[in-house]
């Protein structure tokens, strides 16, 4: 929070943030843009992510952009996992 409110002051529009604290963050921040990266379909690997969050669980605590990477970017098709994700949301 301190942070946010750092960038905030500094004239900044968001900061990247996990999933995990971006509803607290839009509370001291309501028009702030909140990237959150660590976003991962129900059920995919995890990897090395310690703080993940499905997408629309991550679109419902008040994220402005999800980083999707491997979870596309491995698949087998690409497109198609794009297109499951954009579909779930």
């Amino acid at each position: 929070r301190r942070l946010a409110a750092l960038t905030r002051e500094a004239g900044l529009d968001g900061v990247v943030c996990s999933a995990h604290e971006v509803a607290q963050l839009k509370a001291d921040w309501p028009h702030g843009l909140f990237v959150v990266p660590g976003i991962r379909p129900a059920g995919a690997n995890v990897g090395d992510q310690k703080r993940v969050m499905t997408p629309s669980a991550a679109l419902d605590a008040g994220a402005g952009v999800l980083v999707i990477g491997r979870p596309i970017t491995g698949a087998a098709d690409p497109a198609a996992a794009a297109e499951a994700i954009a579909a779930s949301l």
